[in-house]
């Protein structure tokens, strides 16, 4: 039973290890969601150590304590705020000097903190020799050397944090500014104690520093002091460039005088993972080498993923048979059969394709190669009028708009933001593979991978040439710089990765059992109620499933858009309930087309001549480019604050995708493909 129970921050820069250590520290026992009044991942996980309960927040990736993005407002304001009993910043062994930078400020704070140095054995076999009891001694901070790929160094690790937790307040190390600056210091600190509400919350030191550092976010906390127009008389009397400058001098400079004394750096020679770099990062190949990883994903998710479909098909059959037979009333049985049991084994079925390419992309993320594809990207990013930043969020689109779409926030410039944002729902999310597997499967048969991998293709080049066009257009101006840093290669563990695939592969769970199965019943209801001036019984064999229901009725409205590409009036019902979330589109096909009354697979109905290899293509690109789903559109109403820029979106690729869709039907039946 345990007896205490502390909360530690996980605190580092990008790409140190961060997640992979959490997941070392808590496996299983974590959930994510966002912070409060913003959208940025928030991660908690649990563990019991030493008759301890450990709550473990895994806090986003920042440089410094000087908040620029709103990742970094959220890293800093949980360490000075909300003050957790220990911050162990993970620090990479291989960068030690970078790395440090961040840890000068945490020292300022005051915070219990313990070094996790990552990593360590990459940096001793490229020579690096890392004295950790030195380094103890003058941060005056405990050093635990660990791996976190593969689990090493975990419990030495908590063992520093529950004797750091058990201790009383600490000190704080101070980094001298120099005389000029210091003066400045302590004048804002004689006017900072006179503020209660600040001077409770915050350290003065750490506060005056920071409003010297030029942190915007500290700037617009001391507008609503009593003590405002007294700091602001102190802030004018100096550059703050010059000073913000002078002051990350001092801090590398408080640095390299510890490194020479705590590690001694080898001569370096050229490591295999430069020679991997020089051609995957090469200017010529880079970019075919990153498509040819893409379309080898998908080929593996789909030809891995067939056995595992036809096992669920299998099931879902048995269950549809199951309820056929021992429920008596005709509208329940049809309820359960053709509603809920089709609508939601259709989208099921899907499920090993979706785990299959969160797990490949996992493992090209895990192993640091989705940094490299960044990289290679960014110069045409630049040219097309994305800012560099903006490729992360659109790789991460690939998973689901919603999440790609709030990513956006470490994009600076409010303009490349919002042309970010805008082409985000072209990036083909995991939810519309269900429709792509379906209908490739059907009617492109071996090929059906690579149609699969042209459709995110063509996602992707509708996203650039939206972006240019929006960039000459309605937001002009050339994007900011961006500059990254390539983190070392890694070998993804099983682990890590299965916990990443599951993170986003549950989301597809989830949705099956609310959101696609209320969609489903919605669709089954409508389509078992006549439509008005129809003499037939609710749910009976007349109306379920025909023109004659509700939904028939809704779908002949409707099937006049449509008709010009190729689809009936079933398809039409599908889209428009695609809206809901995307899945839907298969599960109300499935219902539509009565699959659980049939021994058919929907695919083979489709494929017997409800539509034609042309219409299925069609339909797919419709799928890809439409209006994305009502929570995509929430969150682009939420992020932009515009119901300008949401309705454009929606009405921007809506329209694409019917034209598109209407160029490919109708060209290819004119030139006879398909036919």
């Amino acid at each position: 039973m345990t007896q205490n129970k502390i909360t530690i921050a996980l605190a580092g820069n990008p790409n140190v290890g961060k997640s992979t250590l959490f997941n070392a520290i808590t496996g299983a026992h974590q959930h994510v969601g966002n912070w409060a009044g913003v959208t940025v991942e928030k991660k908690i996980g649990t563990r019991t150590y030493h008759d301890t309960e450990i709550e473990v927040v895994d806090l986003p990736g920042t440089y410094s304590l000087t908040a620029y993005s709103v990742d970094e407002i959220v890293a800093r304001d949980y360490v000075v705020e909300d003050k957790p009993d220990v911050v162990v910043q993970i620090v990479d062994a291989t960068n030690l000097e970078r790395n440090l930078y961040l840890t000068t400020q945490l020292m300022e704070l005051g915070s219990r903190l313990v070094i996790a140095l990552n990593m360590w054995d990459v940096a001793e076999s490229r020579g690096d020799k890392i004295d950790t009891t030195k380094m103890e001694e003058f941060l005056e901070i405990p050093v635990v050397k660990t791996i976190g790929n593969k689990g090493e160094g975990i419990d030495g690790l908590l063992d520093e944090v529950l004797r750091e937790a058990g201790k009383g307040a600490h000190h704080e190390h101070e980094v001298s500014y120099g005389n000029e600056i210091e003066s400045k210091i302590i004048e804002l600190e004689r006017i900072l104690v006179n503020d209660d509400a600040l001077s409770a919350r915050y350290p003065l030191r750490w506060l005056a520093i920071k409003l010297l550092d030029g942190d915007e976010n500290i700037l617009e906390k001391i507008k609503v002091s009593p003590m405002a127009t007294q700091i602001d008389n102190v802030l004018n009397t100096i550059d703050r460039e010059d000073c913000e400058a002078s002051m990350a001098d001092k801090r590398y400079e408080a640095i390299n005088t510890v490194l020479p004394q705590v590690c001694e750096r080898c001569v370096k020679e050229v490591t295999f993972s430069d020679m991997i770099d020089h051609v995957v990062t090469n200017k010529y190949l880079g970019i075919p080498i990153f498509l040819s990883m893409m379309w080898a994903a998908f080929e593996v998710t789909f030809t891995f993923a067939t056995p595992f479909m036809g096992m669920i098909d299998m099931f879902f059959g048995w269950l549809a048979g199951v309820v056929a037979e021992n429920i008596t009333t005709i509208w329940l049985g049809s309820l359960l059969g053709d509603g809920i049991v089709a609508g939601v084994g259709a989208v099921m079925i899907f499920l090993p394709n979706i785990m299959l390419l969160f797990l490949m992309l996992s493992l090209l993320e895990d192993c640091g190669y989705m940094a490299r594809a960044a990289f290679i990207m960014d110069k045409l990013m630049y040219k097309i009028g994305l800012h560099g930043r903006s490729f992360i969020p659109l790789l991460m689109g690939f998973g689901c708009n919603v999440p790609a779409i709030m990513a956006t926030r470490t994009i600076e410039d409010e303009r490349d933001r919002l042309i970010t944002i805008l082409v985000n729902p072209f990036i083909s999310c995991g939810a519309r593979l269900p429709v792509y597997i379906l209908l490739a499967g059907a009617f492109f048969g071996r090929d059906a991978g690579s149609v699969i991998f042209g459709l995110y293709m063509l996602g992707i080049i509708v996203a650039i040439l939206s972006a240019k066009l929006i960039r000459g257009t309605l937001i002009k101006g050339k994007p900011a710089p961006f500059i990254m840093e390539l983190p070392p290669y890694r070998i993804p563990t099983v682990k890590g990765s299965a916990i990443h695939m599951w993170e986003k592969g549950s989301l597809y769970v989830k949705k099956a059992g609310t959101i696609i199965l209320a969609g489903v019943i919605l669709v089954w209801l409508f389509s078992a109620i006549p439509s008005p001036g129809v003499d037939a019984a609710f749910a009976s064999e007349e109306i379920l499933g025909t023109g004659d229901s509700l939904m028939g009725a809704l779908g002949h409205v409707i099937e006049p858009l449509v008709a010009p590409l190729g689809f009936d009036w079933r398809i039409a019902v599908a889209l428009v309930f695609g809206f809901v979330a995307k899945e839907i589109v298969i599960g109300s096909m499935g219902v539509l087309y009565g699959v659980g009354k049939d021994e058919d697979a929907l695919g083979d109905i489709l494929v017997a001549g409800a539509m034609t290899p042309l219409s299925a293509l069609g339909l797919m690109v419709f799928t890809l480019l439409y209006v994305p789903c009502i929570a995509t559109i929430g969150v682009i109403k939420k992020e932009t604050g515009s119901w300008k820029w949401t309705l454009f979106a929606a009405g921007y690729t809506t329209g694409l995708a019917w034209i598109a869709a209407f160029l490919i039907y109708q060209v290819g039946t004119y030139v006879g493909w398909g036919l």
